[in-house]
């Protein structure tokens, strides 16, 4: 079975690695989309503090991780998982509901995030820390 999962991965913390352990007990083979930074500066209106080249080293790096691209666009999600023949879709829950029109492609599953951790609470308390 072939898992794919999206994600900034900015400032990577143990709910990123819970959530692609967890991705990746659920396959063979784990696919990362790493948003592109125009993406994120889309999204968020901010880029991330690491660059997506960075970033997807990083993930890379991670050894749940087979396999890494660039998502260049939210909207271009079933395209990425045809061309990558993902059998799963995995997101965390707080996505709940929003990837479930992609059901007739392959499985969706949405993940619970670890409890008390994400990147803007981090970032808050880095600069708490200053």
């Amino acid at each position: 079975m072939r898992v794919i999962t999206f994600g900034t991965f900015d400032l990577l913390h143990i709910g990123h690695v819970n959530i692609l352990k967890r991705a990746k007990e659920l396959g063979d083979t784990l696919i990362v989309g790493v948003s592109s930074d125009a993406l994120n500066y889309r999204k968020k209106g901010r880029y991330p503090v690491y660059n997506q080249n960075d970033r997807m080293a990083i993930v890379k790096a991670i050894r749940y991780v087979d396999e890494v691209f660039l998502e260049e666009s939210l909207e271009l999600k079933r395209e990425y998982i045809l061309k990558y023949k993902a059998d799963i879709l995995v997101m965390g829950s707080d996505w709940e509901g929003k990837f479930d029109h992609l059901s007739d492609i392959c499985r969706v599953i949405y993940l619970p995030r670890t409890e008390n951790i994400s990147t803007s609470a981090t970032k808050i308390k880095i600069k708490d820390h200053l």
